[in-house]
């Protein structure tokens, strides 16, 4: 589930690309300096985060108070990549598989981890939060050395591979956190609005939390398989076609 998984034929794509708009230009621009200069720190911080994992770990004998340890780091992370939500929408790749990733990173990291503090500490948290290390060091080390114009295969594999485990163990820790959650949320009433009030409007995040666990039923194998296609076409080499009208 990583941010702009389309990595197919860039000579295709060049062939059918409108020309872009002054705005997209300009955004390009700032985007690829951006990221460029953001590629080339991203793998030592996220590999930072993950010797900070395993040395508290190791000092600590627990994973209790693992999540406080290294929380401003993956805030910052986590919520930078809105940045590639908004790449998507200019370069008119899929947005949604983009989006759907990023918003539910950051849904789990400021309004269920942050916000709700007694959850912290469950294991469900370590097992999303080993995972998404994983993926990003894998993710950002295949997009660096993709910049570098030398990319080891070892790199290519891992980043087409490792998903296949991770992302289904990633989905299992966050909903088991977001299910952890859910009886905190219904005795706080935390982020809820009840009638009546002079808005005349009524929220229950109790039930938005129930909503957000059902919708990674639908919103899940999306990903998923989009990335085994993506798997297929960049190890193997097949060539996926569209459906014609």
């Amino acid at each position: 589930m990583a941010p702009s998984e389309e990595d197919g034929s860039m000579e295709e794509k060049e062939t059918k690309k409108k020309p872009l708009s002054p705005f997209a230009t300009a955004w390009l621009t700032f985007y690829n300096i951006t990221m460029t200069a953001g590629l080339l720190i991203s793998v030592p911080r996220w590999l930072v985060l993950a010797v900070a994992m395993i040395r508290f770990s190791y000092q600590k004998r627990t994973h209790k108070g693992l999540y406080r340890s290294i929380q401003k780091t993956l805030k910052f992370f986590q919520t930078f990549a809105l940045l590639e939500i908004i790449h998507c929408a200019v370069v008119r790749t899929s947005v949604l598989v983009t989006g759907v990733q990023v918003m539910s990173r950051i849904f789990m990291v400021w309004f269920v981890i942050h916000s709700i503090r007694p959850i912290q500490n469950e294991e469900s948290v370590v097992l999303f939060l080993v995972t998404w290390t994983v993926t990003e060091i894998t993710r950002y080390s295949f997009y660096t050395f993709n910049l570098l114009n030398h990319l080891p295969y070892f790199i290519k594999w891992a980043r087409y591979n490792f998903f296949i485990i991770l992302y289904p163990i990633g989905v299992v820790g966050e909903l088991l956190t977001i299910y952890g959650a859910l009886p905190f949320v219904k005795k706080s009433g935390m982020y809820s609005l009840r009638l009546p009030n002079k808005f005349n409007v009524s929220f229950d995040y109790y039930t938005c939390l129930i909503i957000v666990m059902i919708a990674y039923i639908p919103l899940f194998p999306q990903l998923y398989f989009h990335m085994l296609r993506q798997r297929r076409k960049v190890l193997h080499g097949e060539v996926i076609k569209e459906k014609e009208d």
